[in-house]
């Protein structure tokens, strides 16, 4: 398979900046004492095959809305495809879908389209993140998604935790692209190759066909918060772009991801559920 070839003068440039890009083969740091997470309150989890029929398909609303699902893939911050991901497919809460629809239309007579990265989240997925979370041993993914935040306070500041808001349905990690290169699907991501900072520079991160936003997707750094004072320029005002937007469509932003939305009022805010993010899921289900 090929590998990721990064120019010399690129490696110059992010030893120079203080971020670097770490050899396939890196040896983890050992991080000092765990920070257990945080308890909790109980809420209704509900383990199932199909979804509740106000459940639908993104493309089946909008199929003018990119899809890139990363979690159906090992580039995330796991390093593997996550469980509960049988396919590559945004599923949302109706209304979610349809609130995306109409940002969709706003946004592509200023020249753009949404890009979607998750959308529904499985309880069984965010289990497995938890695990991941807790098993300090694996840091395969830490010099792309998490270089300067230690693995042990995952938890404490908020990147991790034991119940997400994807898993009822009506939350979703999304972008902008240039229409121009909508059709232009991001090169495949090869287990292995070398990993650069999510917070690099555009040129020197792992490609992507969106707009700059300051960092990639998932980046686990005090960067990727929405209004970080030091993201300047273009990548501000694509933020911004990306927020106005879809808060006009009744959309709240999480300030600490500028990817992360959810729609309000939520069809169901206690409710995580656990179907399988698969298209038989929507076949049949209970009535709403």
């Amino acid at each position: 398979m090929a590998r990721l070839c990064v120019p010399a003068i690129l490696l110059s440039a992010l030893t120079a900046s203080g971020i670097g890009i770490a050899p396939a083969n890196a040896d983890p740091v050992a991080p000092p004492d765990l920070v257990a997470p945080m308890d909790v309150a109980p809420m209704d989890v509900t383990p199932q095959d199909v979804a509740p029929k106000d459940f639908v398909a993104l493309e089946d609303v909008d199929p003018s809305i990119a899809q890139e699902i990363r979690y159906d893939t090992p580039h995330n911050f796991i390093g593997d495809p996550v469980a509960g991901y049988d396919a590559p497919i945004c599923i949302l809460t109706r209304p979610a879908a349809e609130a995306l629809a109409r940002a969709q239309r706003n946004f592509t007579e200023r020249g753009y389209s949404l890009k979607v990265y998750d959308c529904y989240r499985p309880q069984s997925a965010v289990d497995e993140f938890v695990d991941w979370a807790l098993d300090l041993g694996d840091q395969r993914m830490k010099a792309e998604f998490y270089p300067r935040v230690d693995k042990t306070v995952l938890f404490a500041d908020g990147y991790i935790a034991e119940r997400s808001g994807h898993s009822r349905g009506s939350t979703v990690d999304l972008t902008l692209v240039p229409l121009p290169d909508v059709g232009r699907p991001s090169p495949v991501f090869i287990p292995g190759q070398p990993l650069v900072d999510c917070a690099a520079p555009r040129q020197l991160r792992f490609p992507d066909n969106s707009v700059d936003m300051g960092t990639g997707f998932d980046c686990f750094d005090p960067l990727a918060n929405t209004a970080d004072p030091r993201t300047e320029g273009d990548a501000a005002k694509n933020r911004l772009l990306l927020l106005e937007g879809l808060e006009r469509e009744g959309f709240v932003n999480y300030d600490k991801e500028w990817w992360h939305f959810t729609y309000k009022p939520e069809p169901y805010p206690d409710t995580f559920f656990d179907f399988p993010v698969d298209p038989a899921a929507l076949a049949r289900g209970p009535a709403a």
